[in-house]
């Protein structure tokens, strides 16, 4: 599963959800469901947006979770790191 990090990125540059919405033009029901894992996906002009208001990389946003299934991981432990 991929998380998005928004909220930590927020806190390191103590702003808002408003503040990124605003800087965004995005709606903050919007950044919600990214908040959320609500969205079903994110398109790369979306997460340009988000990277340059919070002057970070997509990487710094996106995080690659590990699930399991039945009892095991389906992505390897070196991938979750």
């Amino acid at each position: 599963m991929i998380e998005v990090q928004v909220d930590e990125l927020l806190k390191k540059h103590s702003r808002t959800f408003y503040w990124l919405a605003k800087r965004t033009g995005f709606s903050h029901t919007t950044l919600w469901r990214l908040k959320k894992g609500k969205a079903l996906g994110i398109n790369f002009d979306t997460l340009e947006k988000i990277c340059v208001a919070l002057e970070c990389q997509p990487g710094d946003i996106l995080q690659l979770k590990a699930q399991k299934r039945r009892g095991k991981s389906i992505i390897p432990e070196t991938a979750s790191k």
